[in-house]
């Protein structure tokens, strides 16, 4: 992707709050780590991560990284060519788990602490974007430079208030709606929401979840 959107100011003590939560979070969240390396690895014999670069603020692209939830692919074929499925048959035991209370996420506080993310915002997704979709790629979608010019987040407008299975069109318009009304208290709320969220397990529903 090539940058030119025009960047949108961020709220003075986003950046640092991201800073400082996504340190105490990782700090935290370390004898996890090895935990759900070890249950991936002990389910299929494959890598506790997964890869992929994604578009950043500008559209940059950065080394996004989770835990990985799907079975590794047959060989030529990609695991990833459909972004959503309900009942998803290549996500793995741990991989349900993972999905349902957001600990795959975990990876993503290093790109937070390295400014490539912040702790709310867009989601960061792939140039090129599932076969299904209308469009080659994501930056032919209507709505993406609105969405391009804040860091993308962990969590987000989209991600609290909207089905899962929405498409991108759909989901870029709670993205742009989060880039007007963008403010330190509204990421705050957003977090907090997340985090009942994840305790509830309640990530993977299909309707509505917070």
């Amino acid at each position: 992707m090539t940058s030119g959107p025009r960047q949108v100011g961020e709220p003075v003590l986003k950046r640092p709050f991201d800073f400082v939560l996504a340190l105490i979070g990782l700090l935290l969240s370390s004898p996890l780590w090895a935990v759900i390396s070890l249950a991936i690895y002990l389910e299929d014999r494959g890598p506790a991560f997964f890869t992929q670069e994604r578009c950043g603020r500008d559209g940059r692209l950065f080394t996004y990284m989770k835990f990985r939830t799907m079975r590794l692919p047959e060989k030529g074929r990609s695991a990833h060519s459909v972004i959503y499925l309900a009942d998803d048959p290549r996500v793995t035991r741990i991989g349900k788990l993972l999905r349902v209370t957001a600990l795959d996420e975990l990876p993503e506080l290093l790109s937070i602490l390295k400014g490539e993310m912040s702790f709310v915002g867009p989601r960061p997704l792939p140039f090129r974007i599932e076969v299904t979709s209308p469009y080659g790629n994501i930056g032919e979608v209507p709505g993406y430079e609105t969405r391009s010019r804040v860091r993308p987040g962990l969590t987000g407008l989209a991600q609290v208030c909207a089905p899962k299975s929405i498409g991108h069109r759909r989901k870029f318009r709670y993205d742009a709606l989060y880039v007007r009304r963008m403010s330190f208290w509204l990421d705050l709320k957003l977090i907090l929401l997340s985090f009942w969220m994840t305790f509830r397990g309640r990530w993977e529903r299909r309707g509505r979840k917070a």
